[in-house]
């Protein structure tokens, strides 16, 4: 228990409830922190069928419906300064940045910490006016919490002082996401002898689940033995469907759809192999849960995947972008299966240095001191 003083009020204000959020809220339920929670919008695809921790406030606004807008953005300012007047927080905790950072910055609320999600600022920030409100927000912001340097370095390039920073891996459950057979899922699909490769990103552009699929079609037509796992949804579910449907690969594809947070350790221990294509990632939660189960990764080489994967320790780098090169690379790997087992070890161990979220959690009880410091020094 973190002794943090029972007067301290906090708004945790999110876009969403997804397993992000139940790990943070998990964390803050077990402080002296009085916690409320409202929610931005209602996401169309969400793996998170847990409820609120107990302990935590949920509170009732108007929005929480319909996406944020220009065209609804004054209505949405309007009721949420009508709801910081009624609860009087001590502190607000808002993202992602363009989101709900933006809109309490807008109401000149203070202190304010600002989550960056990664691609808020990875993606959404390199031009035009997510570029704008990324910059405005960061100004209007006491704290900014990130994960991985490529995300502290654009913050810091958008005006955002380093020393107001907090940085650190939203990690994961160690003892939930562990080593262990993968007998079950496996049996359970027959595919007992497969090679299997995993993916559970969302079906979004920004994941780059098509490109994952490709490169399984060009490898899989010439070795029998390599199946595909793929965990999710999302907007491109009938391209990708079609995809596999010409390939004429479908009985050696499992689309599992969103798996729950008890059930998904048993999906990452079946597996031979994790890949990920996403174009934009700070810390991939999902990475680091692969990682804790012992299974080696094959990952795009984008600066936020780079921290974690290291090609001859723990993995391999592809081309972001190439279906091609990653269907390479992964026929690389395929035929070096000892290898896969070599790098297992190494996944697991790298995980347990930097990814246990029992550890890293401390860094938001670390922020909230610095917000509130500074708030204090201001007034």
């Amino acid at each position: 228990m973190v002794d943090v003083g029972s007067q301290v009020k906090i708004l945790y204000f999110s876009k969403g409830y997804t397993p992000h959020d139940h790990r943070f809220l998990s964390y803050l339920a077990e402080t002296d922190y009085a916690v409320y929670f409202m929610q931005l919008e209602k996401l169309l695809f969400t793996r998170e069928n847990r409820p609120l921790p107990e302990g935590i406030t949920t509170v009732t606004w108007g929005g929480g419906g319909k996406p944020l807008r220009l065209t609804n953005l004054f209505k949405f300012k309007r009721d949420l300064e009508r709801v910081l007047r009624d609860l009087r927080p001590d502190l607000v905790h808002a993202g992602p940045v363009q989101k709900g950072g933006f809109l309490t910055a807008l109401t000149g609320f203070s202190p304010l910490i600002t989550m960056s999600w990664g691609s808020d600022l990875l993606l959404d920030a390199r031009m035009g006016l997510g570029r704008w409100i990324a910059k405005y927000t960061l100004g209007k912001t006491t704290v900014l919490l990130c994960d991985c340097d490529a995300v502290a370095e654009v913050a810091q390039e958008l005006g955002m002082p380093r020393e107001r920073i907090i940085q650190f891996p939203w990690g994961v459950d160690l003892d939930h996401f562990s080593p262990g057979s993968g007998k079950e899922i496996r049996e359970a699909l027959g595919w007992e002898d497969a090679t299997i490769l995993l993916s559970t990103r969302n079906w979004e552009p920004v994941y780059g689940v098509n490109l994952v699929c490709q490169a399984f079609i060009k490898i899989a037509q010439n070795d029998e033995k390599t199946h595909l796992l793929l965990l999710g949804d999302g907007s491109l579910r009938d391209p990708i469907e079609r995809l596999l449907h010409r390939s004429g690969l479908e009985h050696r594809v499992h689309l599992a759809g969103f798996v729950s947070f008890d059930d998904l350790p048993k999906y990452y221990r079946a597996a031979n192999l994790y890949i990920s294509a996403s174009h934009v990632d700070g810390s991939s939660v999902s990475l680091l849960e692969a990682l804790a189960c012992g299974i080696p990764a094959l990952v795009s080489n984008i600066p936020g995947n780079r921290e974690w994967v290291t090609p001859g320790v723990n993995g391999w780098w592809f081309q972001e972008g190439s279906a091609e090169a990653l269907a390479n690379v992964l026929l690389e790997a395929i035929q070096n299966i000892d290898q896969l087992r070599d790098y297992s070890e190494m996944s697991r161990q790298i995980a347990e240095e930097r990814a246990d979220w029992g550890k890293n959690s401390e860094g938001l009880h670390h922020a909230y001191k610095l917000a509130l410091a500074i708030e204090r020094e201001q007034s």
